[in-house]
């Protein structure tokens, strides 16, 4: 099929490149010159594993092409998805600003029938919008065509989104009209043969229901963090709790990790733009809101252990930190909780000295060069003379350091934790303090 994709982004990329590889002729389109013209000459503007090699294959084949013409795009696909950012507004609302905009593209451009499917992560009500955009682009310009709009929300998890596009646990399509419904099941069939993972819905249902998968998610970190926080007040291991929690199949083990707060392109702002949306239905969300608020409050968690630790004497000092990403697999920093550690360490007169597996680039294009932030090519370069180690991301690389070797090159002989990935009792026996989440027993030496 022909598929048109508004957006090289993240889930442009992604769903572009997967949509070729089963034998789709797919053209991107993005406004951004310098990207298009980065992905032309072969490279790829976000890290994603095995991305960079599906796009050069599908390139090479022929199947996926890249473009800054709006008018080129909508001629070329059936398929138009949106897949444009949705920044939060300044009163946390998502930015309708790029959907919108795409779809002004669309009506002004179309001269036959086009299924428009909202890709990005947009409120309830936005395909209304983008079908009234449309609309009275077509209006203006005299020349009514016929289209239909769809809601097929992405579930694509950073580090691991190009296995997740192509085995998928759901595909959500939502529509008012069969025949659409029909053609993406169509669309989706190559992802769709072990069983039927199809789900058709309204609209509106769809919509909501991207939003509530990660309001849920976001919902079980933060529940957990504040669980860390009570463990430690009563002296208990929120570890040996998780485990037994965890247990029960009702639960299950999946995203109740203790930490120090989640961040990224999507728990944050989609819990704030779901909480703003019941807000503007005059609904008052009070779990969004504390979900938000514990997942703020646990982001200031670890400064606030290395402050009591030095007794508030921080300046001067070096803080070597593990990671940098908002988690592993990624070199996306949007929200993640190094950023809030280290511009809380730097207000304090501390230097920082990082490493991260492939973030080192984006914290550059973030914080550019300044003297208290060193960037470094290894963990232990890191680690280096450094006050103490602070871990943020759970990289796999870091999850079984030679302990005695971190111990001997540490001023101050200590780990802040923030992704509790060691066992206390073995960092003990490094000669090493180990300051993790909720495990107050037998973590101090």
């Amino acid at each position: 099929m022909d598929v048109t994709i508004f957006g090289s982004g993240y889930v442009g990329l992604v769903t572009g490149a997967c949509l070729a590889e089963v034998g789709n002729q797919v053209l991107c389109v993005d406004v951004d010159v310098d990207k298009i013209a980065l992905l032309n000459s072969g490279g790829v503007p976000i890290f994603e594993p095995g991305l960079d090699d599906l796009i050069a294959k599908n390139k090479q084949a022929g199947r996926l092409r890249f473009s800054t013409d709006p008018e080129e795009g909508v001629a070329h696909g059936l398929f138009q998805f949106i897949a444009v950012g949705t920044p939060p507004d300044e009163d946390g609302s998502a930015d309708l600003r790029h959907v919108l905009a795409v779809a002004a593209a669309i009506g002004e451009h179309m001269t036959s029938y086009r299924v428009i499917v909202d890709k990005s992560t947009v409120p309830v009500g936005t395909a209304d919008r983008v079908a009234e955009t449309v609309r009275l682009a077509q209006h203006e310009r005299g020349h009514a065509v016929e289209f239909d709009v769809v809601s097929n929300p992405e579930f694509l998890k950073e580090g691991a989104a190009i296995d997740d596009f192509m085995r998928p646990d759901r595909i959500i399509v939502g529509t008012d009209n069969p025949r659409t419904g029909e053609l993406l099941r169509a669309l989706y069939a190559p992802f769709n043969r072990n069983h039927d993972r199809v789900m058709l819905m309204g609209v509106r249902s769809a919509e909501l229901t991207k939003y509530a998968a990660n309001a849920m998610l976001a919902t079980k970190i933060s529940f957990m963090n504040e669980l860390s926080n009570i463990a430690e007040a009563v002296g208990a291991d929120i570890e040996m709790v998780r485990v037994g929690i965890g247990s029960d199949p009702r639960i299950g083990y999946q995203f109740i990790y203790p930490g120090c707060g989640y961040g990224g392109s999507c728990f944050p702002k989609d819990v704030r733009a779901l909480e703003r949306t019941a807000r503007s239905k005059g609904y008052q969300a009070d779990l969004l809101q504390a979900v938000e608020a514990v997942n703020d409050r646990q982001k200031n968690l670890l400064f606030s252990k290395i402050e009591q630790y030095f007794q508030g004497n921080l300046k001067g000092k070096t803080l070597a930190l593990w990671g940098l990403a908002f988690k592993p697999n990624t070199d996306d920093m949007r929200e993640a909780s190094s950023r809030r550690l280290m511009e809380q360490l730097w207000a304090a007169g501390a230097r920082v000295r990082a490493f991260d597996p492939v973030a080192a680039e984006e914290a550059r294009r973030l914080y550019g060069d300044r003297a208290d932030l060193e960037l470094v090519e290894n963990r232990m370069a890191a680690v280096e003379g450094a006050d103490a180690l602070v871990i943020v991301t759970e990289w796999n690389e870091f999850r079984s350091p030679d302990l005695s070797a971190v111990q001997a090159q540490l001023r101050s002989p200590v780990i802040f934790d923030g992704r509790n990935l060691f066992d206390p009792a073995q960092v003990n026996g490094a000669g090493l303090t180990y300051v993790s989440v909720g495990r107050v027993p037998a973590c101090i030496v």
